[in-house]
């Protein structure tokens, strides 16, 4: 496909944003979809002034990613009632300079659960309270499961759990305890500290199962510990893909595709 003058532009924002794929998997996706569009990434500490660029310069949709799900909240026009309950946003839609805030981060991570267990009734452990914690638990319990949360600040863990109706548990205290699904959502462990575990081997029991969000490493040393206690392991990419898929459709209203957004990002990870 041409990039003419008339080509709507999409983008991620972040800080940093080099290991992102996102622009690999996207540009995949509007060349297999026939849709005219072209996807990059700007690394960025500045939410305000990336919004006010983004609605300047018609840019059509941004995803966001760390630091910014939930400061750029301030800065947008509109918020969908998903993301206003979740209290985080990773992509946003440009609507004729009206910027409206969504979150597929949490239905992207529970299409990539699904594919390995129903999360309905499950026991749920998430590691982690940043805006991707606030995405999975809030699917995880509109899913029917029951989502407990650690993290190494326990006062963050206690006031999302308050935040969205959950539980909060000590990083001390989950050793050992019956938990159905673990889900990492912190960077612990992403490249380039690829040795870093977010839990204590303890905490992984056989039939667990348990995914990383990270998909940089594709394998994870927690995926890599946790398959050897006896544990289903699931690596990032299904999250990543599911919850792109769902951006693609926000921003051009066509189905997404999947299989070519999936082979696109295991191409690149050498998998």
């Amino acid at each position: 496909m041409e990039i003419s003058a008339k080509t709507p532009v999409y983008c991620v924002i972040g800080h940093p944003v080099g290991h992102s794929l996102s622009p690999l998997m996207q540009n995949r996706a509007f060349a297999a979809a026939g849709c005219d569009g072209v996807y990059a990434a700007f690394d960025t500490a500045d939410a305000k002034g990336a919004a006010a660029g983004i609605r300047a310069l018609g840019i059509r949709g941004a995803s966001v990613t760390i630091p910014h799900k939930v400061g750029i909240m301030d800065f947008l026009d509109e918020i969908d009632e998903n993301a206003r309950q979740i209290g985080a946003v990773n992509t946003f839609v440009n609507s004729g300079g009206k910027l409206r805030g969504c979150n597929t981060d949490g239905q992207g991570a529970v299409q990539a659960l699904a594919e390995h267990i129903a999360v309905s009734g499950k026991k749920a452990l998430i590691i982690g309270a940043g805006g991707a914690a606030r995405a999975i638990v809030h699917a995880l319990k509109a899913g029917g499961a029951d989502p407990y949360i650690a993290n190494r600040t326990p006062e963050k863990a206690r006031l999302l759990a308050e935040d969205l109706g959950a539980q909060a548990v000590s990083m001390d205290a989950i050793s050992g305890r019956s938990f159905d699904i673990l889900v990492n959502t912190t960077p612990v462990g992403m490249h380039p500290d690829t040795d870093a575990v977010p839990v204590p081997e303890s905490a992984l029991v056989p039939e667990m199962h348990v995914m990383d969000i990270i998909y940089n490493p594709l394998r994870t040393k927690l995926l890599t510990k946790a398959e050897a206690a006896g544990c289903h392991v699931i690596d990032g990419v299904g999250m990543f893909v599911y919850q792109g898929a769902l951006q693609f459709s926000l921003w051009t209203g066509l189905d997404a595709p999947v299989a070519q957004m999936r082979q696109v990002v295991y191409d690149a990870l050498k998998f």
